[in-house]
């Protein structure tokens, strides 16, 4: 099941743990030092690109209804909400770019394109999420509640059909997914909630959905309707398609970073007295990247690194693929997997893990301990000592036993 004993798992001492975190703390330190006009340069471009993308998008839907027009000026108005997402939004809010002192780009004031309120998305995910990454019981993150993504969640009939329904859905209404999470609607089923607190969420909820709605599907289409080459509703159809754009494409960045293989799950015992070494090693335990050129990498919002976005998550995205470099070298030096893969390849591995796990574990080939989605240290028990000798040996070891075993 999901790891109980993180020391145990990779096989490091504590000496390395600590040595490890003072490696991860200079890279963070030489990060901050260097930080000045190229970065806040970076990010100052890229928001003016996006509202060019943007304006460019619904002058296209203005202009005219023809099919061709239509779909160019929807693309384009999809594009720019994903950068405003993933590359602006997403990343503003993290803190990334707090230190320049710019009350317009700052995590405290900054307001995404997206139904849900900043403020419940910053506590959601900065907090819990960040925090205690992957740990389940605690990380609302890990299947949101309802997709069972590990075999520590208890198969339901509901699962059967549930997991790749619940899935899609969440793909294309993802920012419904992500506004509604605060509002902890299991807990409010249950009775468990504070009430007071509740209404107050469902209240500042209901203001920026509605903000939200009004804006994509009643005020932007009244204005293009206004020009003569364009209706109330294709700019209204194009909005809502731009918007499950933007939708499908975060879920599936997002995922590629949380569920394919080698994406550790972890229980609450690991949380306690958990040191800053312990802690860096359980986000890169966690996380898992993909491969991106620099396109793939900024349409993502540099979540293609989503393991150095877990280490540091509040230092500037642009940065992440240096960061990588030294990240990688540490992972080989302490023997520990760096996992990452194609794109397509890993995003098609959390399909996999989700349809795998809505059927029951008798139906599944691997043993709990030691299956691609969840993985524990008692899945070393049969090697010798000698085997041991860390984490990405170990695992290679245990994978060579099982080979031998088919072989024979």
């Amino acid at each position: 099941m999901a790891i109980t004993d993180v020391p145990a798992f990779t096989h490091l001492t504590e000496a390395d743990i600590e040595n490890l975190g003072n490696e991860l703390d200079a890279i963070r330190q030489d990060i901050e030092d260097s930080r000045g006009e190229r970065d806040s340069r970076y990010i100052r471009r890229t928001i003016a690109a996006q509202r060019a993308l943007e304006v460019a998008g619904r002058l296209m839907l203005a202009a005219g209804s023809k099919r061709s027009a239509w779909w160019a000026g929807t693309v384009t108005l999809g594009v720019a909400k994903i950068v405003e997402n993933m590359e602006i939004g997403h990343n503003v809010m993290h803190g990334q770019w707090d230190w320049m002192n710019d009350p317009e780009i700052h995590s405290s004031t900054w307001e995404w394109d997206m139904s849900g309120a900043s403020k419940h998305w910053r506590f959601t995910h900065n907090f819990m999420h960040h925090k205690y990454t992957n740990i389940l019981g605690m990380d609302d993150d890990v299947g949101y509640g309802v997709i069972r993504v590990t075999r520590d969640a208890k198969w339901t009939p509901f699962n059967l059909y549930g997991n790749l329904l619940f899935n899609t859905l969440l793909a294309i209404g993802f920012e419904w997914g992500v506004g509604l999470q605060h509002l902890e609607l299991g807990k409010i089923s249950k009775g468990r909630d504070d009430r007071e607190a509740t209404m107050e969420r469902i209240r500042e909820f209901g203001v920026k959905a509605g903000h939200q709605v009004l804006k994509d599907y009643v005020a932007y289409p009244a204005l293009t309707a206004m020009s003569p080459g364009a209706t109330y509703k294709s700019t209204l159809k194009a909005n809502a398609v731009a918007n499950v754009i933007r939708n499908v494409w975060a879920n599936a960045v997002i995922f590629c970073g949380h569920f394919p293989d080698g994406a550790e799950k972890f229980t609450k015992t690991d949380m306690v007295g958990e040191s800053r070494g312990q802690w860096y090693l359980r986000q890169m335990l966690g996380s898992a990247n993909f491969e991106a050129g620099p396109t793939l990498r900024f349409m993502s919002g540099n979540l293609c690194h989503q393991i150095e976005h877990h280490l540091f998550p509040d230092l500037p995205s642009n940065r992440y693929a240096e960061i990588a470099v030294r990240v990688r070298q540490i992972c080989d030096k302490y023997d520990l997997p760096y996992t990452t893969g194609n794109f397509a390849v890993q995003y098609g591995k959390t399909w996999r893990t989700i349809a795998k796990l809505s059927l029951p574990d008798k139906f599944l080939r691997d043993t709990a301990d030691d299956a691609p989605e969840t993985r524990s240290e008692r899945m070393f028990a049969e090697l010798e000592p000698s085997e041991r000798r860390g984490l990405k040996s170990a695992i290679a070891a245990v994978r060579a036993r099982r080979r031998a075993k088919v072989d024979a």
